[in-house]
Parts: C-alpha cells; sequence; structure tokens
C-alpha cells in the first residue's frame, strides 16, 4: 500500500504539470497548494510534526491517531531529501523520499490518503476520485485570507476549500461522499507552508460526520532536539 501511495503522488505531480500545458488551465487552486520553495528557508536537519486524525463511520468509527513526520536530511537549496514517515502505534512506517527543493509533499500525501479512504468507503475508482480533486484544483483557486493560530500566536492564513463532487453526476451514487469538502490553511508565517489539512463528510440531519481525516502542524525539531 505505501509503494501505492509514493507512485501517486509522483503521479499527481506529473499528470498536473501536463493537464496545465495541455488545457491552458488556470492554475491557480494548484499553485497554492502545491507551492514550490516551501521548504527552502528550514535547516537542513528539521523536522516537521503533523498530529494526525482519522475517523470513519460517525459516532462507532474508532479514531485513528499518531503523526505524519517530514525529516529534511540535507537543505533544500543543496540538493537534500525530505523523508516522509507515519508514525503510529505499532511504530513508524516509511512513506516516501521526496527531492526538499521541489517542496512540501505533505500535502499530495494526504490528499491521496483521502482518496484511499474514499475508494474504500464508498467504492468507485480511486483514479475518477483523483481526477475530479485535481479538477477541483485547476478551478480558479477562490481562497479566503483568514486570521489564524499557530503555537497560540495569530498568523495570516489562506484558507481553500474544495468540493470537488459538489456538481458530480454520480454524486448520489458515493455512499455520502459527494459532500465531501476538503479544507486547506496555508501560511508564508508557519514553516512548511501547510498550517492545517482537513477532509470532511458530513452526517445526514445533523449526524456526526461519516468520516473526517486532518494533519496539522504540531511541532517542529530541530537538530539536537527530541
Amino acid at each position: 500500500m505505501r509503494k501505492t501511495i509514493v507512485a501517486a503522488l509522483a503521479g499527481v505531480a506529473l499528470s498536473a504539470g501536463a493537464a496545465l500545458a495541455a488545457d491552458g488551465a488556470d492554475p491557480a487552486g494548484f499553485d497554492l497548494v502545491f507551492r514550490k520553495g516551501t521548504l527552502d528557508a528550514l535547516p537542513g536537519a528539521a523536522t516537521l510534526v503533523y498530529a494526525r486524525d482519522v475517523a470513519e463511520g460517525g459516532p462507532e468509527g474508532e479514531p485513528i491517531g499518531g503523526a505524519v513526520e517530514l525529516e529534511l536530511v540535507g537543505a533544500a537549496a543543496d540538493g537534500g531529501d525530505a523523508v516522509l514517515r507515519l508514525v503510529a502505534d505499532d511504530g513508524q512506517h516509511a512513506i516516501g523520499t521526496f527531492p526538499a527543493a521541489v517542496g512540501n509533499p505533505v500535502a499530495m500525501y494526504f490528499m491521496e490518503t483521502v482518496i484511499r479512504d474514499m475508494a474504500e468507503t464508498a467504492g468507485g475508482s480511486p483514479f475518477y476520485i483523483r481526477n475530479r480533486i485535481k479538477d477541483a484544483l485547476f478551478a480558479p483557486a477562490g481562497a479566503e485570507t483568514v486570521e489564524a493560530s499557530y503555537r497560540g500566536e495569530p498568523v495570516l492564513a489562506r484558507r481553500l476549500v474544495l468540493r470537488p463532487f459538489q456538481d458530480d453526476p454520480n454524486r448520489d451514487r458515493m455512499q455520502g461522499f459527494g459532500a465531501l469538502a476538503l479544507t486547506l490553511t496555508m501560511s508564508e508565517q508557519v514553516p512548511g507552508w501547510y498550517l492545517s489539512l482537513s477532509a470532511e463528510v458530513p452526517g445526514a440531519d445533523g449526524a456526526p460526520p461519516l468520516y473526517e481525516s486532518r494533519l496539522a502542524l504540531r511541532a517542529v525539531q530541530t537538530e539536537g532536539q527530541q
């Protein structure tokens, strides 16, 4: 499964670039989310720690915690790598290694896990789901400027909400996932650009959400810190 996610991450980046060149689509949303150079200001031995929370199946779904860590091995400007791993109750699991100069791969990992979860829960093709999310990213960004909080301090951020299946003709066959909303909050004032990434499928008539997934920047560790 982890090899599949890594391959899909590379595919998202390559197909997105090709589509931009071929279709002349407005890249505003894509460029805002997958911004280049977001790791350039970090020292070569820094680790970004993102708290992870996932819940499926409404109130009966057992929440899944843990963290996703991004470790820089060498500075981005020096050709360093961004090593991504999942930290769970049963230990650490490698996700993949990516060129740090390209930017922060956490958003692509997050979206691929949402795609996988939706395909497994609601059925349907992960390729179809991925393409609808890609289409939503190519639409005009429509992001708003908000005041958010990082480590107890206010920061200015950009918040983008994507509803990739809002007008999808297959929406009613998606077991509720037609109402999926992706909320991406980004700020130049936080290391690595991403403050939080969340996905939610609301429950019917005020019931608890059918699905929730969230990554939020929790800490930045530098060399010598635990």
